[in-house]
């Protein structure tokens, strides 16, 4: 779960259109391929799906973020299709806090 999920102006009335949501499923892919330098590939691997379905929701949270920052709409991170680590797992594939290695 992202420290921060609200991205944009303070003043949301200035805002005239809806925020944009980008999904957790979304932001993973983002924070493993741009943030931890991933291929798509290893991405799949980490998030347990098909590489298609990683390079699908990659596109569309590069999208979601382009529009952002182009239009200087508000980003919000919420909802999508994830099971959250609790840390206590020992089948998870997050590779940190379970215990398991790459």
């Amino acid at each position: 779960m992202p420290a921060c999920r609200r991205f944009g102006s303070l003043d949301r009335r200035l805002d005239a259109h809806p925020p944009t949501v980008m999904t957790l499923d979304e932001f993973e892919a983002i924070r493993l391929i741009d943030g931890e330098g991933l291929s798509q590939q290893q991405c799949a691997q980490r998030m347990e799906v098909a590489r298609a379905t990683v390079q699908a929701i990659y596109a569309e949270a590069r999208k979601k973020l382009a529009k952002c920052l182009v239009e200087g709409q508000e980003l919000l991170i919420e909802g999508g299709d994830y099971i959250l680590c609790d840390g206590e797992n020992r089948s998870c594939s997050c590779h940190k806090c379970c215990g398991k290695r790459l």
